[in-house]
């Protein structure tokens, strides 16, 4: 296997519009990458790119510490499994399997031989025979999975392999798909817009908009620690609550948030604190996802909001309340447009919420986070390094 870099890549399409701007991201040997973000943020142009399918506008793709520029794309060792399958419909699925070793020249015997060690381990053996139209849409996307691994790539690109197919199997294939790249110990770079998908298999996630790299690294830190406001409303299911809070400096004691026609105080100590004051008198947003959030009893004190119960959403398991405390709602990218501000809570299924009462929610202040509403970056310190 090898490790890919991209160094200041950048891609702009006749016309000027620009698809990738000053990218710079390292996967290392062996490591499993997912680019992360909604249709057109320039996920698949960066893998078309590493693929040889795309010249860089400007910038360099690295394979293996040697930039792969002018290198063909047949020659770079890479291979792509994608979104529709792009499976031959008369062809077997042995043949389909062992089409790129039919290019490559195997010999007949270790054709036959690779084939059904890949099969094996897609658990695809029994079907070699079929014809696509003859298996079900996770059976043909293995079949496809088989075929990019079968001539031993130095580089696995996936674009959305799992977007075709209903829960229960994407379920299913994720952990297939993890567990098998380990195994082999394939350098994966995968793209897709479902963060569920990003969170559970990535060893890092890289954040995309726009064409620009937002926010990068280890799931759980991307998650607690988000770069932007766009990334703090794109990760997380439900997502994270982004309310409009006017900053008042109470020096040497606290910093009152304003949120609609009720208040938080974030205490002095508390570093972030520091950081919020520069926006005396300002705007900022003020993000809190359902674990910071819990019902308060009537009368509480401390950080407690209150409000009216506008929505209550089933699982089972729990029950999502929204509360609508009041506050303007902050739209991050278009991903977390909210008529009024409200705070979704999990609460127990035995709990039973009424819609329109008036309940009280208390924030667990140090798990809330801070975004400047003029450029979305987060405010305060954030725990951990790009």
């Amino acid at each position: 296997m090898t490790a890919v870099a991209l160094r200041d890549v950048s891609l702009v399409y006749p016309g000027g519009t620009v698809a990738v701007k000053d990218v710079s991201l390292s996967v290392a040997d062996g490591e499993f990458v997912v680019l992360l973000g909604p249709s057109g943020c320039g996920k698949s142009s960066i893998l078309r790119m590493v693929a040889g399918l795309q010249r860089p506008s400007s910038g360099h793709v690295v394979l293996g510490g040697v930039e792969a520029d002018d290198v063909p794309a047949r020659s770079r060792g890479v291979s792509m499994v994608f979104q529709d399958f792009a499976l031959y419909p008369h062809l077997t699925v042995a043949d389909n399997i062992g089409f790129p070793l039919d290019v490559g020249g195997c010999a007949r015997d270790e054709r036959a031989e690779r084939i059904a060690e890949v099969a094996s381990a897609f658990d695809i053996g029994d079907l070699l025979s079929r014809r696509p139209a003859e298996l079900s849409g996770g059976q043909r996307q293995r079949a496809a999975m088989a075929r990019a691994i079968v001539r031993g790539p130095r580089v696995l690109l996936m674009d959305e392999p799992l977007s075709n197919l209903d829960a229960v199997l994407r379920s299913g294939l994720r952990a297939e798909i993890v567990s098998l790249a380990r195994s082999l110990g394939l350098t994966v770079l995968y793209v897709t817009h479902d963060q569920i998908e990003a969170q559970t298999m990535a060893d890092r996630i890289a954040v995309l908009r726009d064409g620009v790299l937002e926010d990068e690294g280890q799931p759980d830190e991307v998650y607690r620690h988000p770069a932007t406001m766009h990334v703090a409303a794109f990760l997380g299911s439900p997502r994270m609550s982004l309310l409009k809070a006017y900053v008042q400096v109470v020096v040497d004691s606290h910093v009152a948030l304003h949120i609609g026609g009720q208040s938080v105080d974030l205490p002095w100590p508390d570093m972030r604190a520091r950081a919020v004051a520069h926006y005396d008198g300002e705007d900022i947003a003020v993000g809190a996802r359902t674990e910071a959030l819990r019902p308060a009893a009537a009368g509480a004190s401390g950080p407690v909001l209150t409000g009216q119960v506008r929505h209550l959403e089933h699982h089972g398991h729990e029950t999502l309340v929204s509360v609508d405390v009041g506050a303007s709602g902050v739209e991050a990218c278009g991903l977390h447009e909210l008529r009024t501000g409200e705070l979704v809570l999990r609460v127990r299924p035995d709990v039973r919420p009424v819609h329109g009462e008036h309940v009280g929610v208390h924030l667990c202040l140090e798990q809330l986070h801070f975004f400047d509403l003029a450029n979305g970056r987060r405010i305060g310190p954030r725990g951990r390094r790009r």
